[in-house]
């Protein structure tokens, strides 16, 4: 008979039972999430795209990729760490659902997921949302207007930073744009930036001007990691929001914008691990993650792989570990 402590009870495998974000507890009253550190919303909008739609059922993708990583080891041990990243019981995940979509009416629907942002928030927790397309991250940061002020981590292949076009003021082109213009961002470092984008050059100089640090991919190659963390503000808290086309397309094909030329997964790793080292990410969404497009479910596998990893950082970084 084993020894083992985790061969009681259900075996629980990753294919069985509901697609909660790591399987974690579902939480359905968001009037009741005090005591939680960490609350998965999920955001299906994509009415903002301005090419290939499917955004919206990027949370129910990277919620199903993410149970692979639920086996119940009683915590995720990393050998080449030496740290078993948020052990069991130490760090309470929740799942709350996701925001109300109300179909065309991308004003109601941000809404919507402002105000389940509000609701983590309140509870102390931290936000962790699932999107949707990158308009999603207007609303999420618009939330953050309680809280102390945030420096905006940005990876993405295209700037994100157009002002209006056509009246269109709340599309995936436009989020930190709209950022820039509330009072509790105190400045951007936008990585991956490369080749054609929605942005042309008068919104670089507008993102510079606003206190955007503005590097593509092979910037970052050429500072290294430790270079890249170097021109990024300590001892501050962090917004981190993720394009999942800021990575490669060959590594990450389900999107709608695909751009060669991205980032590899441990590119974006080691800077959002170094980042736990030298402030607080407070608030994180991951955005365009498109299944219809993902051949193999690699896409939503790298989001939630990704996610998972950061999470284990941001937590060890407070002393939660083994």
């Amino acid at each position: 008979m084993s020894d083992n402590t985790y061969d009681t009870g259900r075996l629980n495998l990753p294919f069985v039972g509901h697609c909660t974000f790591g399987k974690q507890p579902v939480a359905l009253d968001w009037d009741d999430l005090e005591g939680t550190d960490v609350c998965v919303l999920g955001a299906p909008f994509d009415m903002g795209t301005q090419y290939r739609a499917g955004a919206r059922f990027g949370p129910r993708a990277i919620r199903e990729a993410s149970t692979l990583f639920s086996f119940g080891h009683g915590g995720m041990y990393d050998f080449e760490d030496d740290v078993t990243y948020m052990p069991a019981g130490e760090v309470k995940i929740v799942d709350i659902g996701d925001a109300d979509m109300i179909h065309t009416d991308t004003i109601k629907s941000h809404d919507n997921i402002e105000f389940g942002v509000r609701k983590i928030l309140k509870a102390g927790a931290m936000p962790l949302v699932l999107g949707g397309d990158h308009s999603v991250h207007i609303p999420c940061i618009k939330a953050f207007d309680t809280e102390e002020p945030v420096h905006i981590i940005h990876f993405d292949a295209h700037l994100d930073f157009v002002d209006e076009r056509h009246g269109v003021r709340y599309g995936h082109g436009n989020p930190l744009r709209r950022a820039s213009e509330l009072s509790h961002v105190t400045g951007f470092t936008q990585m991956g930036i490369r080749f054609v984008s929605s942005s042309n050059r008068a919104d670089y100089e507008a993102a510079r001007k606003a206190g955007s640090d503005i590097l593509s991919v092979r910037h970052v190659r050429k500072l290294g990691t430790h270079g890249v963390l170097d021109r990024i503000p300590k001892g501050v808290r962090y917004y981190c929001t993720i394009d999942i086309d800021g990575f490669d397309p060959s590594i990450a094909p389900g999107t709608g914008t695909p751009s060669h030329g991205g980032f590899l997964y441990y590119e974006v790793l080691e800077i959002l691990q170094g980042l736990t080292q030298q402030g607080n990410i407070v608030g994180m969404d991951l955005v365009e993650v498109a299944p219809d497009y993902d051949r193999d479910g690699t896409t939503a596998f790298l989001a939630a792989q990704l996610l998972m990893n950061t999470l284990g950082y941001i937590f060890h970084a407070k002393g939660i570990s083994d």
